[in-house]
């Protein structure tokens, strides 16, 4: 189902495109008090102030095939052979082209119903996906400890989501980077022979990188107050190397190290610390 914006007392359907809010040249004439040809001559005139993907997007052939099969027939007639679809700034300068009381209003309410609407923003189609599904078909293909359910699970835990679809359009092709980097990293880690002290420094070396995790869910809100975009980044290392370093901890001793990381008294002494557990 649809979701559903109120325009100049009339309900629309949101419709989205690579998981942006878009709206056909028709429906922008339409809230705007003008004519579809108005609205294309502007264009036309003005074609240097618009940069496609970032102010329209223009479909045809078999991508706008697919987009017909996402869309009722009332937003997009099943005849056209091209389609403008209009993002929130490329409708915001067909407002400031047309400079009427009635465009500048009903931009508005675009602004504040129809283009900040977050939940359609939330899932991906099938074929948005595509080079996403096709990495994970790589990454279980070529190691052998990853089934699909755990190669979906690292991709979740990544990203922070319950499903793949979830994942923003704009952040697939850095998905698609993360899987390859487990390629690379599984593909290497299966050339190696490991002694026994080698499988103990790789544990300890896993087991340290959780324990770093544990302390940035405790302390991270507080460094991203002081700088965000260093916070950002190294949440993604954090993030990423604790997905990791779950893999290579021993089994039979998972459940320990949960238990011992959960709620960790970060703050205290090493003398409070040992007091408290002993009592």
């Amino acid at each position: 189902m649809n979701s559903l914006a109120q325009i100049n007392d009339t309900q629309v359907s949101i419709i989205n495109f690579k998981s942006v809010p878009v709206i056909t040249t028709a429906m922008l004439a339409d809230f705007y008090g003008t004519d579809v040809n108005n609205i294309q001559q502007n264009y036309i005139r003005n074609t240097d102030r618009f940069v496609q993907g970032k102010h329209f997007f223009k479909l045809e052939g078999v991508e706008l095939k697919e987009f017909k099969q996402l869309t009722d027939s009332k937003t997009v007639s099943r005849n056209s052979r091209n389609l403008t679809l209009w993002t929130e700034r490329g409708a915001a300068r067909h407002a400031k082209m047309l400079d009427t009381d009635q465009a500048w209003e009903v931009f508005e309410q675009l602004e504040d119903c129809y283009f900040v609407r977050k939940e359609i923003l939330a899932k991906t189609h099938k074929s948005e996906r595509e080079p996403l599904t096709n990495a994970v078909n790589l990454l279980v293909a070529k190691t052998k400890h990853l089934n699909y359910s755990d190669a979906y699970k690292l991709v979740h835990q990544r990203f922070n989501v319950h499903h793949i679809d979830e994942i923003p359009y704009d952040s697939i092709p850095v998905a698609v980077e993360y899987i390859h980097h487990l390629i690379a990293l599984y593909s290497n880690a299966d050339k190696q022979v490991f002694t026994s002290a080698d499988l103990q420094n790789v544990h300890a070396l896993a087991s340290h990188m959780i324990w770093v995790m544990e302390w940035w869910r405790t302390f991270g809100g507080a460094i991203r107050t002081m700088n965000p975009t260093m916070a950002g980044l190294v949440q993604h290392h954090f993030s990423d190397g604790s997905c990791i370093a779950w893999r290579y901890i021993d089994k039979t001793k998972r459940d320990d190290l949960r238990e011992a990381v959960k709620d960790y008294p970060w703050l205290q002494s090493y003398q409070e610390r040992w007091l408290h557990k002993q009592s």
